[in-house]
């Protein structure tokens, strides 16, 4: 029986599996189909400094093995977070991680402080893909100085597991993730969604509300793939992998490139019980070829 457990950072999860933020609630909206203190982890909502509306609708479209969403980040804040949904995730049974955006380094800071008290929320995912107000809408993640000082600013107030998703709208993500484990990152997710657009050739105009949204699901897998194996020959810090995982062979795929975890997302929206059903199916292909352990396929083809 092959051991599953995995760490990042001081973290440990009980199996590599957890679910992207954005796609699982935060959680509780997946009782009923999902056993969710067998999962490695969940990662809820992007939580924001303060309440954000959105983007108008329309703000997500099917797409060709795949899917577009321009949501924008709606949230009640982190404070609603603290006093309303803490108080029903911290028992859950599993690791409950917080996705924090914002629009400045200050913002992810004092966003990410008030998460850091709350004794059963044991890690962040900070979402460096949200543009920096002060360089007219340009992501903090599409550049090294931008991500590496939202790191450096959350990273003095923020004493748990900092996991740093990273943008893969970029031209080198691999000096990207460097420059966050240079500034005390603990570990590295990616891919975020690609940017992407649908047109209505009767309406002649964009589908989406704001004209482009982020890509998901199975058509982005095969670049999240080349990243991930890019990015973790460049650091030494653990490497989170996510884009278009499907089934526990993709799974798979992400950990022989050098992933230690992998992240469920678009998927979640086709089966609410894909995670558990990846979980098992990593486990029966470990056991099917001797496996002792997951951490032995991590990274393995170089």
């Amino acid at each position: 029986m092959a051991e599953l457990q995995v760490n990042i950072g001081r973290l440990s999860l009980k199996n590599p599996v957890m679910t992207a933020s954005g796609t699982f609630g935060y959680g509780l909206e997946f009782q009923d189909f999902v056993p969710l203190d067998e999962l490695g982890g969940i990662i809820v909502k992007g939580t924001t400094l303060k309440p954000r509306e959105g983007n108008d609708y329309p703000r997500m479209a099917e797409t060709s093995s795949g899917m577009l969403n321009c949501v924008g980040l709606q949230n009640k804040g982190v404070d609603y977070f603290c006093e309303h949904i803490y108080p029903q995730v911290k028992d859950l049974g599993t690791n409950v991680i917080v996705n924090v955006s914002g629009s400045s380094p200050e913002d992810y800071a004092e966003c990410a402080a008030r998460i850091d008290v709350l004794e059963g929320i044991p890690a962040i995912e900070l979402n460096i893909s949200c543009p920096n107000v002060r360089q007219g809408g340009m992501a903090f993640g599409t550049t090294c100085e931008g991500a590496a000082s939202v790191v450096k600013a959350v990273r003095a107030r923020y004493h748990k597991t900092l996991i740093v998703k990273l943008s893969p709208n970029v031209t080198n993500i691999a000096d990207i993730a460097l420059a966050c484990e240079a500034e005390g990152a603990d570990s590295v997710s990616l891919i975020n969604t690609l940017m992407g657009m649908a047109i209505d050739i009767e309406r002649r105009r964009p589908v989406l509300s704001i004209g482009t949204g982020g890509l998901s699901g199975p058509a982005v897998k095969p670049v999240a793939l080349r990243m991930v194996w890019q990015v973790a020959r460049a650091v030494k810090i653990p490497v989170v992998g996510l884009g278009g995982i499907m089934t526990a062979q993709d799974a798979i795929e992400f950990l022989m490139a050098g992933a230690t975890a992998i992240e469920i997302g678009t998927a979640n929206f086709l089966d609410p019980a894909v995670t558990i059903k990846v979980r098992d199916g990593i486990k029966e292909w470990l056991d099917k070829h001797g496996c002792h352990s997951v951490s032995e396929i991590v990274g393995c083809i170089g």
